[in-house]
C-alpha cells in the first residue's frame, strides 16, 4: 500500500509539532524539522510496538536521536548566537519579499513541511507497515544514519569552536579542510541510511514516495550550501586565503570537484 493509515498518524504528529513554525518562521525548517523527526521515530515504535524488530526499533530510535540534537542544537544557538537569529529571520524576510509573513504562506508551509518529513522518514515507515523482518540492509542504513549524525554533531562542534576563537574568520579547521559544508555533507550522509534501510523492505510504487523524499533534502542542502557560498563570498572574498581555500575545498562532497555551487541557477 503506497498510503497507509499509519501515514496519516505520523502526518498528524509532524502537523503538530511544526506548529512552532507559527512563533518563527524560519523554525518550521529548522526547531520543528527535528522535533518532527523525533516524533515521527517515537510514534513509529509506538504503531508498530506489537511487532516491530529490534532492528526496527534501533532504526526509530536512530530518528529520535537526529530529531532531538538538531532540534536541541538550533535552540541552543538561538539562544547563544543573537545574531545568528536575526540572520535567519532576514533570509526568510528577502526569500518571500515580506516583512511580515503572510499567514496563507504560513499554512502553506506548513502542511508542506508536514508532508516532507514523513515522506523523509517514509523507508522506514514502509519497512515496518510491510511486515520488519530485519535483515542486513536495515542495520546497513543503521550504520550510514549513525555516521551522518556523528559527522553533524561533529561539524557543529568544530564551527562553534571556532566561531567562538575567532567571530569574524572564516572555518577551514577540523572537517572543513576537507569539505566547506561537512554539517551538510552529514545531514545528507543521515538521510542515504535511512533510504538504504529500505532496501528489501520498500515495494513497488512506495519508491516513489522514498525517493522523492530524498530527492527534496538533497534539494534544501544544496541550497543551504548555495546561500552560505554567496555570504561567505561577500563577507571573504577578498581574503586571499579564503580565495584559495574556496577554490580548492569541495562545496559539499567530500572528494568530488565540485567547488562552487552560484552558477547552478536551478538551486535556488
Amino acid at each position: 500500500m503506497m498510503f497507509p493509515k499509519e501515514m496519516l498518524y505520523l502526518l498528524i504528529v509532524c502537523a503538530v509539532l511544526t506548529l512552532v513554525g507559527y512563533y518563527k518562521f524560519v523554525w518550521f525548517m529548522s526547531v520543528g524539522y527535528g522535533l518532527a523527526v523525533w516524533g515521527i521515530g517515537l510514534a513509529l515504535i509506538v504503531l508498530f510496538r506489537s511487532r516491530i524488530t529490534p532492528a526496527g526499533v534501533a532504526l526509530c530510535i536512530g530518528l529520535m536521536v537526529y530529531g532531538l540534537r538538531l532540534a536541541g542544537f538550533l535552540l541552543l544557538r538561538e539562544r547563544r548566537n543573537k545574531s545568528y537569529s536575526k540572520r535567519m529571520d532576514s533570509i526568510v524576510k528577502e526569500s518571500t519579499g515580506e516583512k511580515k509573513i503572510p499567514i496563507f504562506v504560513s499554512f502553506f508551509v506548513w502542511i508542506y513541511v508536514a508532508f516532507d518529513y514523513v515522506a523523509q522518514t517514509s523507508a522506514i515507515t514502509y519497512r515496518l507497515v510491510n511486515g520488519d523482518k530485519g535483515g542486513v540492509m536495515a542495520w546497513v542504513g543503521l550504520g550510514v544514519m549513525a555516521l551522518g549524525i556523528i559527522i553533524e554533531s561533529l561539524a557543529d562542534k568544530q564551527k562553534s569552536d571556532a566561531k567562538a576563537k575567532d567571530p569574524h574568520r572564516f572555518v577551514d579547521t577540523g572537517l572543513y579542510r576537507i569539505v566547506r559544508c561537512p554539517n551538510y555533507f552529514g545531514e545528507l550522509l543521515f538521510w542515504t541510511g535511512v533510504t538504504i534501510s529500505g532496501f528489501g523492505a520498500v515495494k513497488g510504487l512506495q519508491w516513489i514516495i522514498v525517493i522523492i523524499g530524498f530527492l527534496l533534502i538533497l534539494y534544501v542542502m544544496l541550497s543551504g550550501a548555495k546561500r552560505l557560498e554567496k555570504r561567505q563570498n561577500k563577507s571573504y572574498g577578498s581574503d586571499p586565503e579564503y580565495q584559495e581555500y574556496y577554490k580548492k575545498t569541495p562545496a559539499i562532497f567530500p572528494f568530488v570537484p565540485l567547488y562552487s555551487l552560484e552558477k547552478f541557477t536551478w538551486i535556488k
